[in-house]
This record gives structure tokens, C-alpha cells and sequence, in this order.
């Protein structure tokens, strides 16, 4: 059973949350929270397996309430769930430690299949979000040296283009017709050779090197 605390300062989005993954038959809400100091508290009790962060909350913020988490937790999995997709809360609480970023109007599947990733120590980020953040990122290192895959092998490759995609390791799995124990395998081996240190950056490098293209769709390679 996945153990998820839920902060957010509406309580018609906190029920709304613990319903539907409640409903999914393999998680837990054991806690909730509106406020970020009340968030912290309740990390700090029942160790979560995930929290699903607001950022907009009253007196403590999901911002330092992240910081605060990870200072006694750092190997918490918190996932921010917000309304707004704006960079500088992508880029603010990817820094302070958050694996991963949801919109509020997201799929009801995308945030529970979200969840089960997140426990998994899988790095995401809703589709329209990761396209921002890897614009940006981009950008910001127009002139910046960034690994090149020549130490990969062809499958690993592979895994590289399509985690520039966004697709999850089950997703990646399908693709490649391959087991999703394997595509873990894969996906360390990038990681390791490349010295990056998450999927995001592992995105922006299959963009920068072309495995991608513009509409981050997989570009065909001779």
C-alpha cells in the first residue's frame, strides 16, 4: 500500500485528492494538511511514501515546506500538485528537491499513475510542464557544454530519446518492447555514463544532441 499525505489549503481538493486515491486499491491518505508547517509535522509522523504538495498555502508555504521536508527527509518523494505551470515555480521546486510537478487539471489517471511513478523514485513532470522546462533549460545553456551520448550504446539510446519524450519506464517498456526491469537497467546506465543526475537533465540532452525534435516527438537515426 503507497502511504500519500496531501497539503493543499482547499478542502474540496484535499477530499477531491483522497478519494481518488483511495479508490485506486493501492493507496493510503494518511494525512492531510493546509498549511505547509502542518505538511512538515505530518512527514514527519507518518514518513509518507509520496506528498503531493500545493504551493500557494497560507503561513508556510509548499515551497519552504518542501526545503523543510527534505532537510530531515531527503529521501522523501514529494510531487507538487498547483494550478499554475509558471517557470519560476517549475524551476524553485525542482531545485529545493521535488520529484516531480502535476497540474490540478491534470487526468484523474494521470495523477494516480503519477503517484505509483513517484513512489517508485520516478522523476516526472505533467507533458505541457517538461515541454517548459526543457525550453528554458535549453535556452539558459545556449553556450553551455553539455555530456554527448557517443559512450551509449544503440538501446541505450534509445531509452535516452524516449525519456526526452517524457514517457515513463513502463511507457519506454511498451516502445521498446522490452521488460521495465530492464529499462531501469537502461536508464541507470544513461544516467551513470552521461553523469546526470535526473530525467529531467537526461531530457534536455536528447533535445540538445537532436534524438528529439521541437514537437518532442523521436527523430529517426541512420
Amino acid at each position: 500500500m503507497i502511504r500519500v499525505v496531501v497539503a493543499d489549503d482547499q478542502a474540496l481538493v484535499r477530499a477531491g485528492v483522497r478519494m481518488l486515491l483511495q479508490a485506486s486499491g493501492d493507496m493510503e491518505v494518511v494525512g492531510e494538511a493546509d498549511d505547509g508547517a502542518k505538511a512538515v509535522r505530518l512527514a514527519e509522523l507518518h514518513k509518507p511514501d509520496v506528498i503531493l504538495m500545493d504551493l500557494r498555502m497560507p503561513r508556510v508555504d509548499g515551497l519552504e515546506a518542501i526545503k523543510r521536508v527534505l532537510s530531515s527527509s531527503p529521501a522523501a518523494r514529494i510531487v507538487v500538485l498547483t494550478t499554475f505551470a509558471e517557470d519560476a515555480d517549475v524551476y524553485a521546486a525542482l531545485r529545493a528537491g521535488a520529484i516531480g510537478f502535476l497540474l490540478k487539471d491534470d487526468e484523474a489517471e494521470r495523477m494516480v499513475e503519477a503517484v505509483r511513478r513517484a513512489a517508485a523514485g520516478e522523476q516526472l513532470l505533467a507533458p505541457s510542464v517538461l515541454r517548459r522546462v526543457v525550453e528554458r533549460a535549453l535556452d539558459a545553456q545556449a553556450h553551455a557544454d553539455l555530456p554527448t551520448p557517443a559512450g551509449l550504446t544503440e538501446r541505450e539510446l534509445d531509452v535516452l530519446a524516449l525519456l526526452g519524450t517524457g514517457l515513463s519506464n513502463a511507457e519506454i517498456a511498451d516502445e521498446l518492447h522490452i521488460g521495465v526491469t530492464t529499462v531501469k537497467t537502461h536508464v541507470a546506465g544513461v544516467m551513470e555514463k552521461l553523469g546526470l543526475r535526473n530525467r529531467i537533465q537526461a531530457a534536455v540532452v536528447a533535445h540538445r544532441v537532436g534524438l528529439v525534435d521541437a514537437a518532442f516527438r523521436t527523430v529517426h537515426r541512420d
